[in-house]
């Protein structure tokens, strides 16, 4: 039960009229010892406790160090807050979360706000009841090796059901990620759907006013 002024003052009230602390806390969905920290600030104060301020952790500043650290690594690679994260943790074994670096950046001026990422998004579960039913097919960059990662997810179980680290992300090497999963798993139960982007490494940045697309990567799956 979320408190707000008027509870508390009904609380403060009550027991000033002598009424239980455990039947306070029952008709107020709260703790008993909620009640009696209630009580007490208001007994040592004289003023109603105040709910909803001063809440959460408090803020840790960055310091000097971490701040050259940042400037540094932004200064040699030019990478948004995600990727500095990994490469500060990688060159230098010192652990600052992005939105910590992201917010350092908007400081200095050389990040700039996403309003999009601010606006409430409406949640939506998307995930298949089974798995092999449908699954994710994407590239990922490893700023730290130098390599492409391409994976293929599964929508049901999370689970990472083929993937491989090349130096080229290209159709020549997507094609040789889903030639493993038709060795490893085919056999077993075929993949129903498999979900992907425009991305010029699957081709489908040929798509015709049809709708129809060709390439090295659509031509394996084309029915005979």
């Amino acid at each position: 039960m979320k408190l707000n002024g008027k509870k508390i003052r009904w609380i403060i009230a009550q027991k000033s009229k002598g009424e239980s602390t455990s039947t306070i806390a029952e008709i107020q969905g709260i703790s008993a010892r909620r009640v009696q920290q209630i009580y007490k600030e208001y007994v040592e104060t004289g003023q109603l406790p105040q709910v909803g301020i001063n809440l959460g952790r408090p803020k840790n500043p960055l310091s000097s160090s971490d701040k050259e650290l940042i400037d540094q690594t932004y200064s040699d690679y030019k990478f948004g807050a995600c990727y500095l994260e990994i490469l500060i943790e990688g060159k230098y074994n010192r652990k600052i979360s992005h939105n910590r670096i992201h917010n350092y950046l908007l400081s200095m001026d050389l990040a700039k706000e996403n309003r999009k990422k601010k606006q409430r998004r409406k949640w939506c579960r998307y995930e298949r009841e089974h798995s092999m039913s449908a699954a994710h097919i994407d590239w990922h960059e490893n700023p730290l090796l130098g390599l492409q990662v391409c994976a293929i997810l599964d929508d049901s179980s999370r689970m990472i059901i083929a993937g491989g680290e090349y130096v080229h992300c290209n159709t020549e090497n997507t094609i040789k990620v889903i030639d493993e999963l038709v060795k490893e798993y085919w056999d077993i139960y075929p993949l129903r759907e498999l979900i992907m982007d425009h991305g010029s490494e699957f081709g489908a940045h040929r798509i015709n006013k049809d709708g129809s697309w060709d390439s090295d990567f659509n031509s394996p799956f084309k029915d005979e």
